[in-house]
């Protein structure tokens, strides 16, 4: 393993050819063996972080422009939970303000509570460990 991440890059194209027997593998068998993210994995953290962020108001986005805490005091989970609006059409259901609120609310309180990005980091690779395809969508 170690000889494969002093290949790393950056570009997993130019990586699985330098490393014998890669080449026929999947796609998802690759990223198993060197250790990385999907596409998909990826975008729905990156989504999660800049929540966080106008959460803590580290973010030009002001937090309460997009969403809306859920005021029932009863909520299972943590006490930062978003409301979900109804989506009339089908397009809106794709946009960044409703794809991040299911895998938000999904978030344990002690990931919520973290006091720097790379605390939530930690906390998103440790809930992605615990929970097989938390990142992914289907």
């Amino acid at each position: 393993m170690k000889k494969i991440n002093s290949y790393w890059n950056g570009s997993s194209a130019q990586v699985y050819p330098m490393i014998p027997g890669m080449k026929q593998l999947p796609y998802e068998k690759r990223l198993q063996l060197i250790g990385l993210w999907s596409l998909e994995e990826r975008r729905n953290r990156a989504d999660l972080l800049e929540v966080f962020r106008m959460y803590k108001g580290w973010s030009t986005t002001k937090f309460h422009s997009l969403f809306s805490l859920m005021d029932n005091s009863r909520t299972r989970g943590h006490s930062a939970k978003i409301a979900k609006s109804r989506c009339r059409l089908d397009l809106r259901r794709h946009f960044f303000s409703q794809r991040v609120v299911d895998r938000w609310n999904r978030l344990d309180q002690c990931v919520i509570d973290s006091k720097t990005v790379n605390a939530f980091k930690s906390g998103l690779n440790r809930t992605r460990n615990d929970w097989i395809g938390f990142f992914t969508d289907s």
